[in-house]
């Protein structure tokens, strides 16, 4: 066959495309694929492909999702990679997503997981400015890494849905009317207004709530690139405030500001898995150190999709020295499998690092944490959390959830509710093992380890 040329511009495009070329039959080495805006049309003046050749197919659900985000990544092979993998999908391997060492499948996950943290940045990093006060009008600027605009529009036509804004890229727009979404053209930094009222009153506030005892500079660049900081009004005051951190951090020794309560005492200063791990063993920032036999650290995979947030561990767990290998997590492993998930290639962890427990006779009983224990182990978890950079968070029962999400969530009610944090854009919370372990009624019990199952399901589903 002779080879196709073909261009196209976004997602929709090529899904079109695509379908056409796999239904005719067509082999990816016979398909050339672009992004070229100078050429007016996809295929010229001739069809690619005869419209006699229809072979219907059907597309799992997960790779249109995949494709959707690669689609927006600046790598000039992406279109030929997510056709060849559809065409592999199709005509050879249905679950090839499921095979995470396909060179395929690796480079594709990889292109995901950039655009989504390019779109976690997006909204970490955009700044609104007033331009009009009849009716309020805010714009921004922004530049993405990736052609995300329409990824990451929607998150902020939910948040500021009461106010008129516009977004600006070098490459494209979203405007946003209090009713509808509307892309545009991008244009440059320059052409964006600087003034703000507002903006004073942001920086005061940035101010009062910068911790010069938590600032890593390392990973504050590395979490905030200096090329965003001239659109954060912010950004201008992190110098003067570094050059006051220690005076400040001095201040808080003398007063007792923070210090012995929370495990930020104990972090290492070059923070990964491994350091936080062996930093945690000499953690005291809390009773719990005192009687449990050793922390117990989370553990996995470092690069993971999904990590899992428990309570504490039990009694096998201190032991041993690692999270979920007693009765909970056995029925963990045994949900995970039904799930579809091996354990390998999730992180897990927990809120409390240390054993909580109250003695009868010879046995340790699970003592709930409190609210004290929880804050002073948080730092860990967000520090793992930081670096894993997980596309989903599970949260199995209400400690965790209620630490991430809230004091007033409540498993019964929002049980399986998809929701957004600071630390993962999907974060829901299920049951915890040890709950329906707990549960006397063995009816009920069989539904929460059901809906536990259908709950991890999600989550694979949506990473």
């Amino acid at each position: 066959m002779e080879m196709q040329s073909c261009c196209v511009q976004d997602f929709e495009q090529w899904r079109s495309e695509a379908r056409r070329l796999v239904s005719a039959g067509v082999h990816p080495a016979d398909v050339s694929w672009r992004s070229d805006a100078e050429q007016p049309s996809l295929f010229g003046d001739q069809p690619v492909v005869s419209a006699e050749a229809n072979k219907p197919f059907k597309v799992p659900r997960d790779f249109l999702d995949l494709a959707t985000k690669v689609a927006c990544h600046r790598d000039r092979d992406k279109w030929s990679i997510l056709y060849r993998t559809l065409w592999r999908i199709v005509n050879e391997q249905r679950e090839l997503l499921q095979i995470t060492t396909d060179d395929d499948v690796d480079r594709l996950m990889q292109m995901q997981k950039a655009v989504s943290r390019d779109v976690h940045k997006m909204k970490a990093f955009v700044r609104f400015r007033k331009v009009a006060d009849d009716p309020e009008s805010f714009v921004a600027w922004h530049r993405p890494d990736h052609r995300i605009v329409r990824l990451a529009a929607p998150f902020f036509a939910r948040r500021f849905k009461g106010i008129d804004w516009t977004i600006f890229t070098p490459e494209e727009s979203a405007a946003w009317d209090q009713s509808k979404l509307i892309y545009g053209a991008g244009v440059p930094a320059s052409a964006v207004t600087t003034d703000d009222a507002l903006e004073e009153l942001w920086k005061a506030y940035y101010a009062s709530i910068f911790n010069p005892a938590r600032v890593k500079v390392a990973m504050m660049k590395s979490e905030m690139p200096v090329r965003h900081w001239a659109t954060l009004p912010e950004a201008e005051l992190i110098p003067d405030l570094l050059r006051q951190a220690p005076a400040r951090v001095q201040q808080m020794i003398d007063t007792h500001e923070g210090f012995g309560e929370t495990a930020m005492h104990f972090m290492p200063d070059e923070p990964s898995l491994p350091a936080l791990a062996e930093a945690a063993s000499r953690c005291s920032a809390c009773d719990l150190c005192h009687s449990a036999t050793q922390v117990v650290f989370g553990e996995g995979n470092p690069n993971a999709r999904i990590v899992l947030v428990g309570e504490q561990p039990g009694d096998q767990e201190d032991i041993a020295g690692r999270p979920f290998i007693g009765p909970a997590g056995h029925l963990l492993d045994e949900c995970l499998a039904l799930a579809g998930v091996e354990r390998s290639d999730v992180y897990i962890t927990n809120t409390v690092k240390h054993f909580k427990f109250t003695e009868r006779g010879k046995r340790r009983l699970h003592k709930k944490p409190n609210s004290r224990e929880v804050f002073a182990c948080r730092p860990w978890l967000e520090a793992e959390l930081g670096l894993v950079k997980p596309e989903m968070l599970v949260c199995l029962g209400a400690t965790p959830a209620q630490a991430l999400l809230g004091r007033d969530f409540r498993i019964t009610k929002s049980r399986g509710q998809m929701m957004q944090t600071e630390w993962c854009d999907q974060t829901l919370a299920t049951w915890h093992p040890a709950a329906i372990l707990r549960m006397s009624d063995g009816e009920r019990r069989g539904q929460m380890q059901e809906q536990l199952v259908g709950d991890l399901r999600q989550a694979v589903e949506r990473s």
